[in-house]
């Protein structure tokens, strides 16, 4: 990776965070597929320590929270007898907590969707914010202790549990269920109904799968280490959050803003060079 030039180095992320896989960000840039590898791994874990002493100090007023699948060298199904039970291996759950105004994705927690990770994801976003917050998850029991634990009292916390059911023209294999409607239900404080919703982050889901490759379904590009998977989602989170300008945040005046402008985080559009910029001289 020494031997790229920064220009370089901007290329190979380019092409990362736009969603191609490690190979054929190799047969774009033309960088060894080692030197691909190591610049992830090394800038994904700078842009996890930058947003980790970054994004502090938050006025979010609305936060939602919710969990995306994805799978670590082959499926849950398909581990190899002596494999069973080992760590990093499978099934892996991405939790996320995202801003629901600023569209800031505040914290995010890479492991199994259980109480363990569920309670390091809320910790996290508890350590994050200033003051007291609505929040909504979906129906997985793990949150409301996590939730209690982190918050205590001071939180307005409901859950949104969606129904689904068939129709019958909706027979073919990848056709998804029709939602026949939302649950609401209080958990703790007042939450105002009107603003428990899960859509901005479940928005946030389809984002994620089209600008990871490793989340894409149906391929063959899934991650093949847990810590390359987790550095991606960093790198990801990075440039979504300082130097992705979403288009529902642009201002009355035109001016495109990124979730970390909106936020008050940043004051201007980051490059993928200022990303790069994160090694230092490395």
């Amino acid at each position: 990776m020494n031997q790229l030039s920064p220009e370089r180095r901007a290329a190979v992320v380019r092409c990362l965070v736009e969603g191609n896989s490690i190979r054929s960000t190799v047969r774009i840039t033309g960088a060894a597929k080692n030197t691909v590898t190591k610049l992830l791994v090394e800038l994904g874990h700078a842009c996890w320590e930058y947003q980790k002493q970054t994004l502090r100090g938050l006025q979010s007023k609305r936060v939602r929270c919710d969990e995306i699948w994805s799978l670590v060298g082959c499926k849950q199904d398909n581990i190899p007898h002596q494999r069973r039970g080992e760590a990093g291996v499978g099934d892996v759950w991405t939790w996320t907590a995202m801003d629901a105004d600023t569209k800031l994705m505040i914290c995010w927690q890479v492991g199994q969707r259980d109480a363990s990770s569920a309670y390091d994801l809320i910790a996290e976003l508890a350590s994050r914010l200033t003051h007291r917050v609505q929040l909504t998850t979906d129906g997985h029991k793990v949150y409301v202790n996590a939730v209690e634990e982190a918050f205590g009292a001071n939180i307005d916390y409901a859950m949104l549990v969606k129904m689904y059911g068939s129709s019958p023209e909706a027979e073919r294999r990848y056709t998804p269920a029709v939602c026949i409607g939302p649950e609401k239900t209080r958990i703790m404080g007042r939450p105002d109904p009107r603003h428990v919703s899960s859509s901005y982050v479940e928005r946030q889901n389809l984002t994620m799968r089209m600008g990871m490759r490793p989340f894409t379904r149906l391929t063959n590009a899934f991650s093949k280490k847990l810590g390359k998977h987790a550095c991606a989602v960093s790198l990801h989170f990075m440039y979504y959050n300082f130097a992705r300008p979403h288009q529902a945040l642009k201002t009355d005046t035109g001016q495109k803003r990124t979730p970390a402008m909106a936020a008050g985080i940043a004051d201007h559009v980051w490059s993928v060079e200022e990303i790069v910029g994160l090694l230092g001289s490395n």
